[in-house]
């Protein structure tokens, strides 16, 4: 029995951003790419390539900060359509996706955020990405956003609550291009009751 179940979900890609410096030092906004190569590394060049990175905060429980773990926060994939609700419960017209760190922003799969971790989002030529977890809301890209209009990142980390993405690690290289349609893959396993 396959260990992953190819479902009826697509996403469209529809912006590819490259980050070469992490998202509160983030000066200008990024300019969008029409392709993305990848690597098992990740985007070459990108502030979260790499086969292993150093601990942050975020797995402090797991290992102390600054050891060096496996890299599965390679890239950033946040949906259009959340990252839409997020900039309208800021007031903002839209959301500049740099500012928020996106590697990769798609439209069409609804509850993005809280897609399973292990699903495979696999495109054209076979590249894979695999979802880690939920990308949970921060403060860096508060920082960005206030600088771009004054006042209003302090609203970012409420507003993305449950709506600020997922991380992903490559699985299979290949290239991701603007327009591609990455057919989601889930984990075929019943949900843990704990």
């Amino acid at each position: 029995m396959p260990a992953l179940i190819p479902t009826d979900h697509v996403a469209r890609v529809v912006w590819l951003g490259y980050q070469p410096v992490p998202v509160e030092k983030l000066v200008i906004t990024a300019q969008p790419l029409m392709e993305m190569p990848l690597s098992f590394s990740g985007f070459a060049g990108e502030v979260h390539s790499g086969l292993t990175r150093p601990s942050c905060s975020r797995v402090v429980k797991q290992h102390p900060k600054g050891t060096e773990i496996r890299n599965v926060r390679q890239l950033c994939v946040v949906s259009a359509e959340e990252m839409a609700e997020v900039a309208r419960d800021m007031g903002l017209c839209a959301m500049d996706y740099a500012w928020v760190g996106a590697s990769l922003v798609v439209e069409g799969i609804p509850d993005f955020t809280h897609v399973p971790p292990s699903s495979r989002l696999q495109g054209p030529d076979g590249v894979t990405l695999v979802v880690d977890m939920e990308n949970l809301p921060c403060q860096e890209p508060a920082v960005t956003i206030d600088r771009a209009l004054p006042g209003q990142g302090k609203a970012f980390k409420a507003a993305a609550a449950g709506k600020r993405g997922v991380t992903a690690w490559v699985e299979r290289e290949g290239i991701l291009r603007l327009g591609d349609e990455l057919r989601l893959h889930v984990p075929a396993q019943r949900p843990w009751r704990g």
